[in-house]
């Protein structure tokens, strides 16, 4: 399976058009049709199911686009990490992040990273730490950045400074906004928008033997969506503290759980990795930066 020909399939998996896909890879259409019809014959399934007007995946395809992406995303990250070899100023460096305002320790060791080698760059992928862990497993993330206890059988990790507090997103209109802090039983009656990770992580810890009495009405996994369901009366989100604007000009407000829980946050990379050398310096601000 050629990497040239995987190219070609997403192509046309993302036009889903022949000639469009052709006319973008700069090839002729019965080139780009031949080298199709090959790729299938090669996997041993059918791949598209083609129209007059258009071509779309079959779940056969619609597998191979993943793996395909995963593999591309790979030998693209490769070759960057090979041609920065012999240029230190710079680089790719990939990112995995939950969403916590602790993600400001991260944001300063980037900026003292990018002040000595101004040529690097950072991408950054957000999302619930299952999705991190499995772009970090596969070698497309170099670090992640998790709220969740490490598998120190796995990983290598520095523990953030600060933690996290849970709370309940409210309209500031809400009968619940003149508490000042939120029980389980406060909430087992109301509407609730709940991430989808906190399901299986956090909300049991919360609910203990109330959890099955939570009344869920929307799940997420990031808040601020969800944020803007609270707004228009949708429900409450449990979240972290300071990830949506609840100052005086904002029609939310932030309440906090009483028992009051905290979540860490930790940055972690793969046991054993070799690093590009971009990102090998950054494992060094970060090691410095948390032994000070």
């Amino acid at each position: 399976m050629e990497i040239r020909v995987l190219r070609y399939f997403l192509a046309v998996a993302r036009e889903q058009n022949m000639t469009r896909a052709a006319d973008q890879l700069h090839v002729t259409q019965p080139t780009l049709s031949k080298q199709l019809k090959q790729l299938e014959e090669e996997v041993g399934k059918k791949l598209f199911t083609r129209s007059n007007y258009s071509i779309h995946l079959t779940e056969e395809g619609i597998l191979l686009r993943k793996r395909a992406e995963d593999i591309l995303n790979m030998v693209d990250k490769t070759m960057e990490e090979f041609q920065s070899l012999d240029d230190i100023t710079g680089g790719d460096i990939y990112i995995g992040a939950a969403e916590s305002e602790s993600f400001c320790y991260f944001a300063t060791i980037a900026k003292q990273l990018q002040l000595k080698y101004p040529d690097v760059k950072f991408h950054l992928y957000s999302g619930n730490t299952e999705v991190i862990a499995e772009r970090l497993d596969k070698g497309l993330l170099d670090f992640a950045i998790i709220v969740q206890e490490v598998d120190l059988s796995k990983y290598n990790y520095m523990k953030l400074p600060a933690s996290d507090r849970w709370g309940v997103i409210m309209r500031k209109d809400a009968e619940l906004a003149s508490k000042d802090f939120i029980t389980v039983d406060d909430l087992l009656n109301l509407p609730l928008i709940v991430s989808r990770q906190g399901l299986t992580e956090d909300y049991p810890k919360i609910f203990k033997e109330k959890l099955d009495q939570m009344h869920i009405v929307a799940t997420f996994d990031l808040i601020y969506n969800a944020s803007i369901m609270v707004r228009k009366g949708f429900g409450y989100a449990l979240s972290f503290d300071k990830l949506i604007d609840t100052s005086e000009h904002s029609e939310l407000c932030f309440k906090p759980l009483f028992p009051e829980l905290k979540t860490n946050m930790y940055i972690i990379w793969k046991k054993y990795q070799v690093f590009s050398p971009i990102s090998q310096k950054l494992l060094t601000e970060i090691q410095n930066f948390f032994v000070k």
